[in-house]
Formats: C-alpha cells, sequence, structure tokens
C-alpha cells in the first residue's frame, strides 16, 4: 500500500459513502483509479466490508460493556473462535498487556448482559476476565 492508498481509506473510514467522483477530487485522481483502488483493495482483503456507525444515542436501551480476557496456555486460536461466535460480542481485539483479549459487548438489558457474561465465562480456555460496563461516550 502506498500513501494514496493510505489517504483513501482515512476517507473511507471519515465517510464511506462518498461517491467514487467525490474520493476521486479529494485525492486529485481519476476515477478509474479509485475505482481500480478500491477494488484493489477489497480483493487483497484489505477492506472487507462497508457499514454504519451509530451515536450512542441512537440506541438508548442498548447495554454496551467491555472485558478483558486472560486466555489459558495456548488456547488463544479457540477462544477467538469461540468469542467470534458468540452473538453478545460486537467486536473482538487481540491486546498486549494485562489482558490477551478485548471484547465489546452489546446487549439488549442488563439481565441480557448477564446471560452473555456466564456464556463468555464458559469457554474452555478463558482463565479470567474483568468487565466494565460502558456509561457515556464524550468523543
Amino acid at each position: 500500500m502506498d500513501d494514496l492508498d493510505h489517504q483513501l481509506i482515512a476517507l473511507l473510514r471519515a465517510n464511506a459513502r462518498l461517491s467514487v467522483a467525490d474520493l476521486a477530487h479529494k485525492l486529485a485522481v481519476s476515477r478509474g483509479t479509485v475505482t481500480n483502488r478500491m477494488q484493489r483493495l477489497q480483493d487483497a482483503q484489505v477492506i472487507v466490508g462497508y457499514t454504519v456507525r451509530l451515536k450512542p444515542e441512537a440506541e438508548p436501551e442498548a447495554i454496551r460493556a467491555w472485558m478483558g480476557i486472560t486466555v489459558e496456555g495456548n488456547q488463544t486460536r479457540a477462544v477467538i473462535a469461540s468469542l467470534l461466535g458468540e452473538p453478545g460480542v460486537s467486536a473482538l481485539h487481540d491486546t498486549n498487556g494485562r489482558w490477551d483479549l478485548l471484547a465489546e459487548l452489546q446487549a439488549d438489558s442488563m439481565s441480557g448482559l448477564s446471560r452473555v457474561l456466564e456464556r463468555i465465562r464458559l469457554i474452555k480456555g478463558i482463565r479470567g476476565t474483568e468487565t466494565s460496563i460502558h456509561l457515556a461516550s464524550y468523543r
């Protein structure tokens, strides 16, 4: 990836609904260049999808939380596979430091979050967890 690819990705991260013409104008290249680069980035699985980001206020009843997870021994791949199959996990991150993994959780209620936590804690290979509930966002 070169500088133009990075600029293109930055524009798409800010607004994935920009038209090819708008992207081309902002990057000072042709529409064909943008189309070809987007296709190449998709083929290489650098870009794996486009999504909608909602403000937390758009889903006022949703409960969000973060869970730090410690994995036993060499069970990381199996734990990741299990967590990716858990509907309450909205995102999963590999980290360094105190936790091996950081899971972003979402549920429709506190009792729903409790059920998500129970299911996650039963996954073989998880040594320990710590969960923090999201209260507010400032940026």
